[in-house]
């Protein structure tokens, strides 16, 4: 959402773990409670929800929140680093792609609690591990017929004009899109370019491909499934529509800054946000939990979903931004 600037600073009483937390628990209490400071992309009623959960399990100290999109958030951290130094402990973002760019630039501690347990390991990485699951699916006007059935079937001349994009600059699971599209046989940066050619636009974020989709300036667009559901349970004239070919899978990461300066803090949070008692409160405000076992929210029958080689796409990030830019424009 390009027009929400950085969240207000929020604080919450946390009492810094000592402890692993166990798959029902939560971290044991510490006498040290100094302020952390989290960086995130990660939607607003998810961020309360989580902040508050480790206030109410580890009273004590003060948990300052900076939130942005993706791209607001890269130019907070380049600001920082201008000024004398990232001012973040942690660091919970949207996609891979994004956050290993900060471990690209050292940014990041190596991953900080290696003995939490659940975690898939698709969604582990050196520097970071995942904290729950994204769906990019297609959104599409509400009686549009036909409606689109696959990711291939937006360049169709049926919908020339009528495509929505998110930016890959400012939105992280736009980036993941571009990522995986990249990969895959059949579509590759081509694909772009038939959208490009077939007409379609570029927005700002996935919430803006809802809200384009909803006020009739696009009739399809592609986005993540729980903006459609939030959309759609406010009375948005949208429907959602999971690919058949898959929707397309990416996982939001959390890491621990390595200059932290309250390190004990960063890891108690990283650790809290992969107990079980977080991942409830992620999957009550609209994810798919990263741990096994806690539902989320539901899903089509049949629903089956895709997710680029994010290792072998790790060190070319600058490099495909660009190319979409080519097309698409900065």
């Amino acid at each position: 959402m390009r027009n929400i600037g950085p969240a207000a600073v929020l604080a919450a009483a946390v009492l810094l773990a000592a402890g692993c937390a166990g798959s029902s628990g939560t971290p044991a209490a510490t006498a040290s409670a100094p302020a952390l400071t989290l960086y995130t992309s990660v939607t607003q009623n998810t961020v309360d929800a989580v902040v508050a959960g480790f206030a109410a399990a580890h009273p004590g100290a003060k948990v300052d929140v900076f939130r942005a999109t993706t791209g607001s958030l890269n130019a907070r951290i380049a600001a920082d680093q201008r000024s004398g130094g990232l001012k973040a402990d942690v660091i919970w973002g949207t996609d891979p792609l994004s956050m290993q760019s900060y471990a690209d630039q050292h940014l990041l501690r190596a991953w900080p609690v290696p003995n939490a347990s659940g975690v898939a390991a698709a969604a582990q990485a050196r520097y970071f591990w995942g904290t729950r699951w994204l769906y990019l699916v297609l959104v599409t006007a509400r009686g549009l017929n036909p409606a689109p059935r696959s990711w291939s079937d937006l360049t169709d001349p049926a919908y020339r004009g009528v495509v929505a994009l998110p930016d890959p600059a400012a939105a992280g699971s736009a980036f993941a899109a571009l990522g995986y599209f990249s990969q895959a046989p059949g579509f590759g940066l081509d694909f772009y370019k038939r959208l490009k050619a077939n007409g379609a636009t570029q927005v700002s974020t996935v919430p803006e491909v809802v809200t384009a989709v909803a006020q009739g300036r696009a009739k399809v667009g592609l986005t993540l499934d729980s903006e459609v559901r939030s959309a759609t349970a406010k009375g948005s004239p949208v429907n959602l529509v999971w690919p058949a070919d898959g929707a397309i899978s990416l996982y939001s990461p959390i890491a621990q800054v390595a200059t932290a300066p309250h390190a004990a803090a960063a890891t108690a949070f990283c650790e809290y946000v992969l107990s079980a008692d977080a991942q409830r409160r992620i999957a009550q405000t609209g994810w798919q939990p990263i741990l096994p076992g806690i539902p989320g929210p539901p899903q089509p029958s049949g629903a089956t979903s895709v997710s680029p080689d994010w290792t072998a796409l790790f060190g070319r990030q600058r490099q495909l931004l660009q190319q979409y830019q080519a097309i698409f424009g900065a």
